[in-house]
């Protein structure tokens, strides 16, 4: 994956990525939305907004900041989502996700939801996640990854060298994405159909000494 592919597949995904990745995936984002704290005036940061199809799950008393590096997906967001309409949107602005624009602390949790397989640097994304995000905070990363064995994973397999077609690694390891973290994981939740996607609690903390930074989580709740 790189920047001009993501760009490329994304805008050509933007008027009917809904259609493709919107309800069927929903029991997902609204699994990940019920982690964080909806506390008033509590300002939550969604790495790869969109078309904002998350937006109406958030408390309108809080404050939602929403990126995304396609132009063409934050159009549909933008229109669709107008903050006269929905208070809780605060902005929608383009960036990249591996090279956040916002100082140090800037969020009470930071959500990645269908992001992580899409950046060229998952490493980096979650670094800067962590920064941006208050010590302690709350980080969620909801994801497919690769299957453990069976026709599942052949299928992945055999779809990997069209990632960037796709728009997003069909073989995506859980645990070396685990492996490159630095912060601590509180829980693994399967999501979707067959608990095929996960979503990964983290907690804005190191990781413990001794290297394990699953936090005692299983890396595999769910075999798929």
């Amino acid at each position: 994956m790189d920047k001009d592919s993501i760009l490329k597949t994304y805008g050509f995904y933007a008027p009917f990525y809904d259609v493709i990745f919107g309800s069927w995936v929903n029991h997902g984002r609204k699994k990940a939305v019920e982690r964080i704290d909806q506390r008033p005036g509590s300002r939550f940061l969604e790495i790869g907004i969109g078309t904002g199809y998350s937006i109406p799950l958030y408390q309108p008393d809080v404050r939602v900041t929403g990126i995304d590096i396609s132009p063409e997906m934050l159009h549909v967001a933008k229109k669709r989502f107008p903050q006269e309409r929905y208070p809780q949107v605060d902005a929608f602005i383009e960036m990249d996700a591996q090279n956040l624009e916002f100082p140090d602390d800037s969020f009470d949790a930071v959500i990645a939801m269908y992001v992580a397989s899409v950046v060229p640097d998952p490493m980096k994304m979650m670094q800067e996640m962590s920064r941006v995000c208050v010590p302690g905070g709350t980080v969620l990363v909801l994801n497919h990854f690769a299957s453990s064995r069976g026709i599942l994973r052949g299928v992945e397999n055999f779809f990997s060298p069209f990632s960037k077609r796709l728009g997003f690694k069909p073989d995506f390891s859980l645990p070396h994405f685990l492996e490159m973290t630095t912060i601590e994981v509180k829980d693994i939740l399967p999501v979707n159909l067959g608990g095929y996607w996960k979503l990964i609690h983290f907690c804005n903390e190191p990781t413990s000494l001794d290297g394990d930074h699953s936090g005692g989580a299983s890396i595999n709740p769910q075999p798929a």
